[in-house]
């Protein structure tokens, strides 16, 4: 069953909060500038699968540049880099998983999440190899620091496998597929399109879904104070534009597919089955949100990833977006 009736109502209350994804690794631009404006040209961190769709609709069809907004995509394949170049001011905007942007707070508290724009417990797929139908102790995971780590560690849990026996290897999710095709993994926990690609090699097959055991993810457009605080309207403007765009891509799964094909080269097939798994939709975050987030701190307090409590209740803007929309 998707995700997607319950997500209209109680989501942004489920116990298990998550972020987004994981944007990341290699950058290069999406796009090249839509607009001239006044207040100057914003760099977007976006990732390279169909659950950036809402970015690639609004650019493809020039929702920013009718906004009055200068911006640029800008591609990355892991949530922590992107997350990372928003600290440098190589971007001013990104699109980040929870677990990534709490995992980075330590380094910059100055990162501000504004609001989640969308939601799943279908999209992220636990892969395993042909013939290992379930988790063991023994075997060998492939993650990626954040997302895909801490919803690995749900998924042996759940199926009551200790995740300290399991030799956990660190790896991009572009390496995932090969490292599986050759036996140096058992398999891994991914967002599309890798569980697909997996499949389609022949080499792995899909066993489970994070909302099977209870674990949602969210992705939220994330900043920092200093930039926020001397662009408040650029930023509720491009909330206003995302907006529109997720209530583009939840109407229209074909042109989204279009759009991403165009930008990051996904096969418009597979957009269309994420628009299935994914609710897209500009939301508050709230109180809520934050006691949830504190599972996230705790997880990576457990693996040792942060030692020190972050501000959550600064990190996280709750009803910013409806706030800064009167």
């Amino acid at each position: 069953m998707a995700w997607r009736s319950r997500f209209r109502t109680t989501a942004l209350a489920a116990a298990a909060v998550l972020v987004l994804v994981s944007v990341g690794a290699c950058s290069r631009p999406a796009t090249h500038s839509t607009a001239n404006s006044a207040g100057g040209a914003i760099r977007i961190a976006v990732g390279i699968d169909a659950s950036y769709a809402p970015f690639f609709v609004a650019d493809q069809k020039g929702l920013f540049k009718e906004a009055g907004l200068d911006v640029s995509l800008v591609q990355f394949g892991r949530g922590g880099e992107a997350v990372d170049a928003l600290s440098t001011g190589q971007v001013q905007i990104a699109g980040s998983s929870d677990t990534t942007t709490i995992s980075q707070l330590r380094q910059n508290p100055s990162l501000r999440a504004m609001y989640s724009y969308e939601a799943s417990g279908d999209y992220i797929k636990a892969v395993l190899r042909k013939g290992i139908d379930a988790p063991a102790a023994g075997q060998k995971m492939g993650i990626v620091p954040g997302l895909s780590q801490i919803s690995t560690e749900k998924y042996l849990e759940a199926h009551g496998v200790r995740p300290d026996s399991v030799k956990m290897i660190t790896a991009t999710p572009t390496d995932m597929p090969a490292l599986l095709s050759r036996g140096d993994i058992d398999g891994y926990v991914l967002w599309e399109p890798w569980p697909a690609t997996a499949v389609t090699q022949g080499t792995g097959h899909v066993v489970a879904r994070t909302g099977d055991y209870g674990w949602l993810y969210h992705h939220w457009a994330i900043t920092t104070q200093p930039w926020l605080a001397a662009h408040d309207d650029t930023a509720r403007k491009v909330a206003e534009v995302l907006d529109k765009a997720t209530q583009l891509v939840e109407s229209d799964p074909a042109a989204a597919a279009k759009a991403t094909k165009a930008a990051v080269n996904v096969d418009e097939d597979q957009t269309i089955t994420a628009v299935e798994e994914i609710d897209f939709g500009v939301q508050n975050l709230t109180a809520r949100d934050i006691a949830s987030a504190q599972s996230v701190v705790d997880f990576y307090k457990k693996v040792g990833a942060l030692t020190d409590q972050p501000d959550l209740q600064s990190a996280m803007l709750t009803d910013w977006y409806r706030k800064s929309a009167q």
